[in-house]
């Protein structure tokens, strides 16, 4: 049985069934349904094949070639299905909504799978995407310099039940020149939005989300502008942690990593950091001295969150110091603080 579905409505099943993606594998790469799988009914080259046979002979001379294209091909379909929805139950798209899935789903309800077509295919999950990047939500930042626990303090935080949004796992990057730890894959700039739009459709409006403070680029992908701005707006908390806490974090972060990889990295914000102070870095970790690296970086790092501090109302930032590198208590101190701004806000406000 075959039935239509909205974007939606299949993102309220309570219990999600396998999203089948029919679009090629290059159109899966750059960006898809996060859990779907793909299931191509063309390869790249035959997609292409398909398309032009479309535009110089017509519909029905490409819906004969696709025929002719993937005759074999159905067995293979459905024992890949049957693996992936034993029970099944199973939904499929394509671009649109339109005959790559719909040839899909007639096959797989002709086998006697209960068969959820996507109305709108991948184009009406984008606007679903979308929709989600632009809604309200109630953030509270976590800012603070380079080295100073973020990360970590966000992960406490959920631990203790608080919503939260890690933008550096969804986009696999640390933020910095060497953020990609010289072992991170980002993905594309649509699976990104893809996988963010999916994080906050799963969390309460209705109450806090914790996020940290990043500039709108987390490597190669670039924060959603309408995220980016109510970021900008929200409370922010600036964590003020040691300096000789924030370096020994660091070098148990990065002391271990490749040094070539390090002075690459290095080699590619040599102006930003001032070609002399490039030198002195490239030497200390040729040397080894990672502790010495790591100062000569957060000058010009500190330097840079300070300016992006600077364009935020003073209004909004909260300084809270932090004497101990324990995210545990760190995390309590946090939550407490947190509850008594928003509620001395909330009353200013009402």
């Amino acid at each position: 049985m075959t039935q239509e579905i909205a974007i939606d409505e299949l993102q309220k099943i309570p219990d999600r069934i396998p999203v089948a993606d029919t679009r090629t594998p290059a159109e899966f790469t750059r960006g898809h349904i996060p859990g779907a799988f793909n299931l191509p009914l063309f390869s790249n080259e035959e997609r292409v094949r398909v398309g032009t046979t479309y535009k110089q002979q017509g519909r029905e001379a490409a819906i004969l070639l696709g025929f002719d294209l993937t005759g074999a091909k159905w067995s293979g379909f459905i024992r890949t299905a049957l693996e992936l929805a034993p029970e099944k139950r199973i939904a499929v798209h394509c671009w649109r909504g339109g005959m790559r899935s719909a040839a899909m789903a007639w096959a797989l309800g002709l086998y006697g799978f209960d068969v959820y077509q996507v109305k709108g295919g991948y184009k009406s999950y984008r606007q679903w995407v979308f929709r989600q990047l632009k809604k309200p939500y109630s953030l509270l930042v976590i800012g603070g310099n380079t080295g100073s626990g973020k990360t970590k303090l966000l992960h406490e935080l959920s631990t203790k039940g608080g919503q939260v949004v890690d933008l550096e796992d969804l986009a696999q990057h640390q933020g910095s020149s060497y953020g990609s730890l010289n072992r991170l894959v980002q993905p594309s700039q649509e699976q990104f939005e893809n996988d963010l739009a999916t994080r906050l459709s799963r969390l309460d409006p209705n109450r806090n989300i914790w996020i940290e403070d990043e500039s709108r680029n987390v490597g190669r992908c670039l924060l959603p502008q309408p995220l980016w701005q109510q970021m900008q707006e929200a409370i922010l908390f600036d964590l003020h942690v040691p300096l000789d806490q924030r370096v020994d974090a660091l070098v148990n972060e990065y002391g271990a990593l490749d040094k070539e990889f390090l002075v690459e990295c290095t080699d590619r914000i040599r102006k930003r950091l001032g070609l002399e102070q490039a030198k002195q870095a490239v030497q200390a970790i040729r040397e080894g001295r990672m502790a010495d690296f790591i100062r000569i970086a957060l000058v010009y790092y500190d330097k840079t969150y300070r300016k992006l501090l600077d364009s935020r109302s003073a209004t909004r930032i909260f300084p809270i110091d932090l004497t101990t590198t324990e995210a545990d208590l760190n995390a309590g101190l946090l939550i407490k603080t947190a509850q008594s701004i928003v509620e001395r806000i909330d009353t200013t406000n009402a």
